[in-house]
């Protein structure tokens, strides 16, 4: 597919329409999730927010996209890092 990306074996991005239209017509990859959406970075800001530490970055794991409910896939992604989300606030401020 055009303007595919490979993260793992079981896991590509892309930003191609050609993909669209051959699932439109049943064609494919057997295993998909189509997501709109917009995030911009100015020049080095996304690489100094990974720097900082400012991202929670886990494995990419093709069970957790593909086998979950939409609805558990935060707390099944926190599990594999360890994180229970129950213990966390939910209050914003400055300590």
């Amino acid at each position: 597919w055009g303007n595919t990306r490979q993260v793992t074996p079981q896991i590509a991005l892309t930003t191609s329409r050609d993909i669209l239209v051959a699932m439109a017509q049943g064609q494919g990859p057997k295993n998909s999730l189509v997501a709109l959406g917009y995030a911009g970075w100015g020049p080095g800001q996304l690489e100094e927010e990974m720097a900082q530490n400012a991202w929670l970055t886990g494995p990419a794991d093709s069970a957790l996209i593909f086998d979950h409910p939409v609805e558990q896939r935060w707390q099944a992604a926190a599990a594999l890092l360890g994180v229970d989300l129950t213990l966390l606030s939910p209050d914003v401020g400055h300590a």
